[in-house]
């Protein structure tokens, strides 16, 4: 499907991932379409944010072959490539966590060229066991200095003062 290249355009392509998820047997709670989600929000953002060239769209595709999903966000800037693994955080940094979330949570990923037109697509695959849960779970890396540590099915931290 194809969205503006806004915010309002990535809300909507995280919000069609987590529909069409739940249409095909995957509830709105289930770690697959929340993990799934959460992907498709971090690469639509990335192309709004960084892929965007005005008065051109990005596409969003979602596939499942042999129960792997595939997330794709094609955008028309092919002179911005993110980095084959993520960039070192700033922990001070607002932003920066994207692809590195990307990393922690999917099987695998990876950026190809957009074929027959300029721009690239950012991909990202997640394999499903029998019982609807991801494959795997990782810990994404920490940035040098910091005592924390995301884990994708750790339980959320308390909020602080």
């Amino acid at each position: 499907m194809r969205f503006t290249a806004t915010p309002r355009g990535a809300r909507l392509a995280r919000r069609l991932v987590s529909h069409r998820l739940n249409k095909w047997g995957h509830p709105y709670t289930t770690p697959v379409n929340e993990t799934l989600t959460l992907i498709a929000a971090e690469l639509s953002a990335n192309a709004v944010r960084h892929g965007r060239v005005p008065g051109r769209d990005f596409y969003l595709q979602l596939t499942m072959v042999d129960k792997t999903f595939r997330v794709e966000v094609t955008d028309t800037r092919a002179e911005k490539q993110p980095p084959s693994t993520p960039r070192v955080l700033d922990p001070t940094s607002e932003s920066g966590r994207g692809l590195h979330l990307v990393a922690a949570l999917a099987d695998d990923w990876g950026v190809t060229p957009r074929p027959a037109a300029p721009g690239k697509t950012v991909w990202a695959e997640l394999r499903v066991q029998a019982g609807g849960h991801p494959h795997t779970h990782r810990e994404a890396p920490c940035p040098e200095g910091s005592a924390s540590t995301y884990k994708a099915d750790a339980e959320p931290l308390p909020a602080t003062s």
